[in-house]
């Protein structure tokens, strides 16, 4: 009896080894990895006859045998899940099953949106991790977006290229301005004193200057009388006409010219004068400036040479009647924002503004002479390769102003009706033109010569050593006496 107990406990120690050795060499089988594209279907060609199929996630895989030895599984769901084959025989498979998202799409839209972009695609479950290295933060958040698509998770593992310096774009700018301007003007005003009654003709189109003077002529008349210049009147011995007054004193006459022209003559025997305006103008104004501005790629840079004129401000309000002043800016203006696209080129928004102070238009405001403004200004956007130049903005004007002003009936009398006759003949021509050159600069090297501007004399010039001065006698010697 106990022999056999003996028998019976060795048995169950055997069966034990033998249930330990075969789940042992359960654990230790490897399972063959296939990877799926949800949506897709997968055909596994199975060595021998399939006795029976288990799947342990049918949401995410779907399998079924469609003959004996072949094995047909479509993708359900994104993760991973196990499946195990039976043969006849009893001998068993198993297989690790990983369905992916179909990123094929996204990685083709990638490569054909950033050529130059380096971007790897990979998917866990139901998210899209971005991986590579882009060239800036916008290539990255835009990819991101593409991705955004596809899951509604999405890891952005992208790493920014290493720029670098920054470029440095420099902006040339020549602003040029022709104004010419050419006036012709002619008139007579005639004058004659007879019997000392100042008689006269004039055009009225000039306003004749305030120069005066004083003339003695013999007189016509006796008597003492006087006139205020610019009246019209006649009398015994005295007349004026055309800002001319005279006064009679004894044998002579006193002539008081005050609105003589460029040209007067006057003839005491005939008692006849004539005022004549002959000038010619030209004038001719030249505005040349060359602004050059440095900025980083990307950053908006101004420069601005002039200055500020206040300009009162009358409040209103609580404050009415209080004046306050601003300061408006004029000179030469210049801002301008560069991007360098892929293609290398330039492409930049441009805003110049040259303005002048003109006083010839100026308003005044309780007792403030506040200027006008002649401002060139253009705003636009351009794209230039490095080095080329492109006109901007240019300007042709042309004008002509013919004034002509006669004394009815006695001008049209030939060759003496030039004398009632005055005529006033303008021309001004404008020329102006705006070309811009960008360049991508670098900055000066450590030995590189530096750009100063040339003086005409020496300014705080460098003393040597050997132009100071030196002193007499010896440090720390005594005298004696």
């Amino acid at each position: 009896m106990i022999r056999n107990s003996h028998l019976l406990k060795k048995g169950l120690q055997s069966c034990a080894v033998l249930a330990a050795l075969g789940v042992g060499g359960l654990l230790g089988q490897t399972a063959e990895s296939l990877n799926m594209i949800l949506g897709k279907s997968l055909v596994i060609e199975y060595p021998s006859d399939v006795r029976e199929i288990k799947i342990g996630d049918t949401g995410v895989v779907d399998g079924s045998p469609v003959t004996t030895r072949e094995i047909v599984l479509d993708g359900k769901g994104v993760g991973t899940t196990t499946m195990i084959v039976w043969n006849k025989t009893g001998q068993r498979t198993f297989y690790n099953v990983n369905v992916e998202l179909n990123l094929e799409p996204l990685r083709r839209i990638l490569k054909e949106s950033f050529p130059n972009e380096t971007i790897d695609v990979h998917s866990a479950r139901d998210t899209i991790t971005l991986t590579g290295i882009v060239s800036n933060k916008d290539v990255a958040d835009r990819a991101t977006s593409m991705a955004a698509a596809q899951s509604k998770t999405v890891v952005n593992n992208l790493l920014l290229r290493d720029p670098g310096s920054e470029k440095q774009i420099l902006l040339r700018v020549r602003f040029a301005q022709l104004d010419r301007t050419k006036e012709l003007q002619f008139g007579v005003n005639l004058l004659a004193a007879p019997g000392n009654n100042m008689i006269g003709t004039t055009t009225g189109q000039f306003n004749s200057g305030s120069v005066s003077g004083t003339i003695t002529v013999p007189p016509t008349a006796a008597g003492t009388t006087s006139t205020s210049s610019g009246s019209s009147s006649a009398g015994a011995g005295s007349a004026s006409s055309g800002g001319i007054s005279s006064s009679a004193v004894g044998n002579a006459v006193t002539y008081t010219v005050s609105q003589m022209l460029n040209l007067f003559a006057l003839d005491p025997k005939l008692n006849l004068g004539a005022f004549i305006k002959a000038l010619q103008n030209e004038n001719i104004l030249e505005i040349l400036a060359e602004p050059n501005l440095v900025t980083t790629n990307g950053k908006e840079a101004s420069f601005l040479v002039g200055g500020q004129f206040p300009v009162p401000i009358v409040q209103g309000g609580a404050t009415a009647g209080a004046v306050t002043v601003q300061f408006k800016e004029y000179g030469i203006k210049l801002r301008f924002l560069p991007i360098i696209t892929p293609s290398g080129t330039i492409k930049m928004h441009l805003y110049q503004d040259v303005s002048t102070l003109d006083y010839s238009n100026a308003a005044v405001l309780n007792g403030f002479t506040i200027p006008a403004t002649a401002n060139r200004q253009t705003e636009t956007d351009v794209e230039l390769g490095e080095g080329q130049s492109f006109v901007v903005a240019g300007l042709i004007s042309n004008q002509e102003q013919n004034a002509l002003s006669k004394v009815p009936g006695l001008a049209n009398i030939p060759i003496l009706g030039a004398l009632f006759k005055s005529k006033d003949d303008k021309v001004s021509r404008t020329e102006l033109i705006l070309v811009v050159t960008p360049e991508i600069t670098m900055a000066l090297g450590p030995n590189d010569p530096r750009p100063d501007i040339t003086m005409p004399k020496a300014f705080l010039k460098r003393l040597d050593p050997k132009d100071v001065p030196q002193t007499t006698g010896k440090k720390g010697s005594k005298s004696s006496n």
